[in-house]
């Protein structure tokens, strides 16, 4: 009977030991949280257009520059990012075409994959194209101005027209320096020792 009463508070002992040596482990890391609207700066890997790309098409960015978190590197150099075109806009007369560029996932260069929504940034709304055109022709009109002595002096400029040009199609060159702005918090549960 000693013995068995031995043997169960080893047992319990050494439960203790391994349960408290897995939680000493894992208390320190919370993990980390991006808040919605971080930047990512992002090199484009391919080229890319409204003329022949569409949302089958997958994208692929990386990041160039390492980022931190205080001392914590929490997003290294050489992370991929993946995405599509969620949205496209065909050229029209008057409007260039225009494109919108979901971000989905990152993945680390050792391989781990986390999820995330993101979008390339423009200052037009995360719009990349979608400008008007030239006009297809200048006017000439008279502007007059208010002299001396109540006299009018007239002078000619020139003025767009009604009409525009035909749009054209927008494309980003391979190589080109984007900006990924997050929409939604991204949660970093994994971080790479140099």
């Amino acid at each position: 009977m000693k013995k068995l009463i031995v043997i169960l508070i080893s047992l319990l002992f050494i439960t203790t030991l391994v349960v408290s040596a897995e939680t000493a482990l894992t208390r320190d890391y919370d993990g980390i949280e991006m808040p919605a609207g971080s930047f990512i700066p992002v090199l484009s890997l391919q080229d890319f257009s409204t003329a022949y790309s569409d949302s089958t098409n997958e994208l692929k960015f990386v990041c160039y520059n390492s980022v931190y978190e205080f001392e914590t590197v929490i997003i290294p150099k050489g992370t991929v990012f993946y995405g599509y075109i969620e949205k496209k806009n065909e050229p029209i007369i008057g409007t260039h075409a225009s494109m919108v560029v979901r971000i989905t996932k990152l993945v680390y260069p050792d391989g781990f994959t986390i999820p995330m929504v993101g979008y390339l940034y423009t200052r037009n709304g995360n719009l990349i194209g979608g400008e008007m055109t030239q006009p297809e022709h200048w006017d000439k009109m008279p502007h007059y101005q208010k002299r001396i002595a109540r006299h009018f002096v007239g002078v000619q400029q020139y003025v767009p027209g009604k009409t525009r040009k035909m749009g054209e199609h927008v494309s980003v060159a391979s190589g080109a320096n984007m900006l990924i702005v997050l929409t939604q918090p991204l949660f970093i549960t994994h971080t790479m020792n140099d």
